[in-house]
């Protein structure tokens, strides 16, 4: 009973399922059904199921019949009003398709219209890619045919980076994409070739745009009211300029370098290497390229010391070469950096000063030096002016300016041989007042009672007085024109001034005095006027000093100013011409000499002075008559030397071991000759002298001849060595040869041929002379 139950209970679970599930989920209940014992009782329980439902729809069926008929009923009314209504739906329907035919041909039309409007929709924004594609191609062909390569790259990228991957698949843009490599290819030669061509320009113009930046140095100068003059000598130091670059230049004005020469093949390149990515390559080239040009720049040619313009071009081309690398450094953002610039500039100083001591030292031109120190200072200023250091080129113009002085020396010493060669030696005539202020405006030359005096009058001094003072004035001119711009303070110039013109008057013109001293033929009346004028010279020195005080605004009371030399230079010329002078008269005294002609073995001797010794005298007058522009020691001097020459020579005449024997008769002679040089002494030729202190000069002489014409040996040998002798000035030595040349009385005309007949105690007597004066000898000797 109780399984009975439970399988009732399932039978009814399932039945409720069935009615209550989709049919398509029956399966799997049914089947249990199937699968157990009582489906049997299943369907039985099933049927009875079916039948209470089916009382139910017929009950159902029965409360709703009457309405089933009357809705029946009705149908059947309206079926009339249906078939009307069917045949007016037909009616209708045939004419909406009459009607829609027009509809559905012009619907089709659409249709194809909007299919047309979409290909076209579709072809405009394929056409929309393509055609930037084939509008950047056709700007990118036409900047290839321009040469505008940096934008036909920016094209070419941008074509390749936007452009073409838009655009789509298609053939044209596979030929372009293609093609792009070779582009580049083509544009990087192209503007490597540009920059060759450039670099090559560049070198055969540097010195055009070197010129040009030096110019422009000379113009700034001018513009800031420096020196007109040098101004004017610094622009003439270069030529016309033709210009023959990318630019036009307008008339009276001076360009500059980036006026002069088109940079953009460098800047193109660069930034054509830069997009390729081969920057650092492009840099390294560069460089390279440039660092031989500099060394080629930097080599002078052999003969460039030969002119003016082999410097000038020389230094307009480093100039332009740096000008041009200036540029470059500041507006290319890195293709050369300072460092760069700063290693090429130190070799380029390095080599520049090397060439130009080198060359230099071939130069003999004081204005070439002069010119080339000028255009020196102009190359530093204008590179100075682009940020280059220059301080060694001012120092080297410094060891420069030592050869300048070297060179000057050398051309003032023709200066100065010239003067001297030409010049009369006699002193300047003038015959106006005109004439004398010219004169007196050469030379600082005061005297009132010169200027007290009618015309015509004499200066005291010969024309190179002035001519050598205005020589000394230029000297220092050109001195001055060398300091000039060398960044020197004016007690600087001042002392290389004075230095310099110490080294012209102790070297230069103390030589050239020298060599008119020396020279042959020079007379004692020049003589006496170079004394005269170096004595002039000698008291214009402070005037020199002035001068140079002037010029450089330093005051001569300095306490470091360098004093001129020009007083010991005149000083020592003078001295010079009076040993000159007294070495002048002593040869024209022996010349004189030269014309005795004495007979030694005169038995007596004449009673006037020999005609070579009257000579002489009047000589001598006349020569002292000329003495009187002379300091008075000078002509004292001059006269005393000239008189103790006549007496020493004289006495040496005596005494020539060619002079065997000497008679009374000629002793008496020489005595005449000797009393006739001391009549000269005594006349006193030059004034200044005090008492008969001239004729000391003659004493030696005079008490010799009075020993041997008087015979006074007994007194000699008495008093000899005191010092109140009266032959005190005579030397044994001497009066013993003397004696030896007349003791011989082989001869007749002996002097003592008149004692013959005495002559055993006579010759007794010289022996005995003889004897004491060679003890006498002796004893002094010991």
């Amino acid at each position: 009973m109780a399984q009975s139950a439970d399988t009732a209970a399932e039978h009814q679970r399932i039945l409720r399922e069935v009615e209550s599930t989709d049919t398509n989920c029956l399966g799997p209940t049914l089947r249990s059904v199937y699968d157990g014992q009582e489906h049997g009782l299943f369907m039985e329980k099933l049927e009875g199921r079916i039948r209470n439902h089916d009382r139910e729809i017929e009950k159902m069926c029965n409360h709703h019949f009457q309405g089933f008929v009357d809705s029946i009923t009705e149908l059947l009314k309206v079926r009339g009003e249906a078939q009307k209504l069917k045949g007016q739906v037909i009616e209708t329907n045939r004419k909406l398709r009459n009607d829609g035919k027009e509809l559905l041909a012009t619907m089709d039309e659409l249709t194809q219209c909007r299919l047309q409007q979409r290909n076209i929709a579709t072809t405009i924004d394929k056409l929309t890619h393509c055609l930037p594609v084939l509008e950047m191609y056709s700007r990118l062909q036409e900047q290839m045919r321009a040469k505008r390569y940096y934008p036909a790259l920016c094209t070419l990228e941008q074509l390749e980076q936007s452009c073409l991957p838009r655009a789509g698949e298609y053939r044209f843009c596979a030929i372009m994409a293609e093609n792009i490599p070779v582009l580049r290819a083509h544009i990087r030669d192209v503007s490597m070739s540009d920059l060759k061509d450039f670099l090559e320009s560049i070198r055969k113009h540097s010195d055009k745009i070197g010129e040009t930046a030096i110019k422009q140095v000379c113009v700034r100068e001018g513009e800031r009211g420096g020196n007109a003059q040098k101004r004017e000598t610094s622009l003439n130091i270069f030529p016309p300029l033709y210009f023959t670059f990318n630019y036009e230049v307008m008339p009276n004005l001076v360009p500059g370098a980036q006026d002069l020469v088109d940079f953009s093949p460098v800047y193109r390149c660069l930034h054509i290497y830069t997009v390729l990515g081969s920057r650092d390559t492009f840099e390294n080239y560069y460089r390279k390229q440039r660092r031989k040009q500099a060394r080629l720049v930097l080599q002078p040619n052999s003969n460039m010391h030969e002119t003016l313009e082999g410097y000038r071009r020389y230094f307009n081309q480093i100039v332009g070469f740096f000008v041009v690398e200036d540029h470059v450094l500041h507006t290319t953002r890195g293709l050369v950096n300072r460092a760069y610039v700063e290693e090429l500039w130190e070799l380029a100083l390095s080599k520049t000063i090397a060439a130009l001591r080198t060359h230099s030292s071939y130069c003999t031109d004081p204005d070439l030096i002069l010119d080339l120190k000028n255009l020196i200072v102009l190359f530093a200023d204008t590179l100075q002016g682009y940020g280059f250091p220059t301080s060694q080129l001012f120092d080297m113009l410094l060891e420069l300016r030592d050869q300048y002085g070297e060179v000057l020396l050398k051309k003032w010493n023709r200066f100065f041989r010239q003067i001297l060669d030409q010049d009369n030696y006699s002193p300047i005539p003038v015959a106006t007042q005109e004439e004398y202020r010219r004169i007196a405006g050469q030379f600082p030359f005061q005297d009132p009672e010169l200027e007290k005096m009618s015309f015509p009058k004499k200066f005291p001094f010969s024309e190179f007085v002035p001519k050598v003072y205005s020589q000394l004035k230029e000297f220092i001119y050109a001195c001055l024109k060398y300091s000039e711009d060398l960044h020197l303070s004016s007690t600087e110039i001042d002392d290389m001034i004075r230095k310099s013109t110490n080294l012209l008057l102790t070297r230069t013109l103390s030589n050239c005095l020298q060599y008119a001293i020396k020279k042959k033929n020079v007379g004692l009346a020049e003589l006496v006027q170079i004394i005269v004028n170096t004595t002039h010279l000698e008291m214009s020195c402070h005037y020199l000093e002035e001068f140079i005080s002037n010029i450089t605004n330093v005051p001569p009371h300095m306490v470091n100013a360098t004093k001129l030399y020009g007083t010991s230079t005149f000083k020592d010329a003078r001295h010079a011409a009076e040993e000159e002078i007294y070495t002048n008269l002593n040869l024209k005294i022996d010349q004189f000499l030269q014309l005795a002609d004495y007979d030694w073995m005169a038995a007596q001797g004449g009673g006037q002075a020999s005609d070579y010794l009257s000579d002489l005298i009047a000589f001598l007058c006349s020569t002292f008559s000329v003495f009187t522009h002379l300091p008075g020691k000078v002509a004292q001097t001059a006269c005393m030397s000239a008189c103790k020459h006549l007496s020493t020579s004289l006495l040496q005449l005596l005494l020539e071991a060619d002079v065997r024997q000497v008679s009374m008769g000629a002793l008496q002679q020489f005595n005449v000759d000797v009393k006739e040089c001391e009549r000269f002494a005594r006349a006193g030729p030059v004034p200044g002298f005090q008492g008969d202190t001239l004729l000391l000069a003659f004493i030696d002489l005079r008490q010799l001849l009075d020993l041997f014409i008087q015979w006074d040996w007994s007194t000699y040998l008495a008093d000899y060595g005191r010092p109140s002798c009266k032959y005190l000035r005579v030397n044994p030595h001497t009066a013993l040869a003397l004696l030896e040349k007349m003791k011989d009385t082989s001869r007749k005309n002996s002097v003592f041929s008149q004692f013959r007949k005495n002559e055993r105690d006579k010759q007794k007597l010289i022996d005995t002379v003889v004897r004491q004066l060679r003890n006498l000898i002796a004893a002094h000797q010991s």
